[in-house]
């Protein structure tokens, strides 16, 4: 049976853990080979290429701030140079630091803004110049990011926004490439950072449709669908996986 992605090198930055990690592992398993970038915790990215390797697939992990331009062009470059080429970049790493935006300090503001916008426009930049045509650029935004109803993600909210113009902007600048660019907005995600169990999930549970908190896996098949060759005309778009939180 041919896979999906057969043939593919990805990307994944932040592919360490939570939804990162679940893409990795999904684009490896559709055929891609995946190289994933990690700021700390090396243990978690061996072990997520562990895994990928032990299902038969191949995979390597790069130590590299996202936010730290230079890093990020070196591991564009390793990628490329450990597994031939590059089809397909998920700007996956980002963060959120919920509280109250009055109560948020500069720096804690600089941190999202900077790993959440300025690390997208670096990686994109360095990913676009090694690209192939057809190529895919997937953001992974969120559902606060078009509608916002979740009180201490005010700053979060807004560099997701960002990246949904940014999305729709760089489509058309590629699109004689064959590039694809697409942002996939997730909504509340069982994960690390945002446990279901966890003081803010209340809110955010009883806002779905669905009343439960998605799965990594449910993230990771909508970038795997994008990222497939059957998504050829999906571009420009905002797709979410929210359980109906923005219906």
């Amino acid at each position: 049976m041919s896979k999906k992605l057969e043939g593919k090198i990805a990307l994944v930055t932040g592919g360490s853990r939570g939804i990162g990690a679940a893409i990795a592992k999904r684009l490896a398993a559709d055929g891609a080979k995946v190289a994933i970038t990690y700021s700390r915790g090396a243990d978690a990215a061996a072990a997520i290429v562990k895994a990928i390797e032990g299902a038969g697939g191949k995979a390597i992990a790069i130590q590299a701030d996202a936010t730290a331009p230079k890093a990020v062009q070196a591991a564009v470059d390793k990628t490329v140079g450990a597994l031939g080429k590059l089809d397909v970049l998920v700007n996956n790493a980002g963060t959120a630091i919920p509280k109250k935006f009055e109560e948020t300090t500069l720096a804690e503001l600089d941190q999202v803004i900077n790993l959440n916008i300025r690390g997208v426009f670096i990686a994109t930049q360095a990913a676009l110049k090694q690209m192939n045509d057809n190529g895919r650029i997937i953001s992974i935004g969120s559902c606060v990011g078009e509608r916002m109803m979740t009180p201490g993600l005010v700053p979060y909210s807004a560099t997701k926004a960002a990246i949904r113009m940014f999305t729709q902007g760089l489509s058309r600048e590629v699109g004689d490439r064959g590039i694809t660019v697409n942002n996939v907005q997730p909504g509340p995600i069982d994960t690390d950072l945002n446990p279901a169990a966890g003081d803010w999930a209340a809110p955010q549970k009883a806002a779905t449709a669905l009343n439960r908190y998605g799965k990594v896996e449910e993230v990771a098949a909508l970038v795997a669908f994008v990222a497939s060759p059957e998504a050829s005309y999906i571009t420009g778009a905002n797709l979410t996986v929210d359980g109906g939180t923005n219906a």
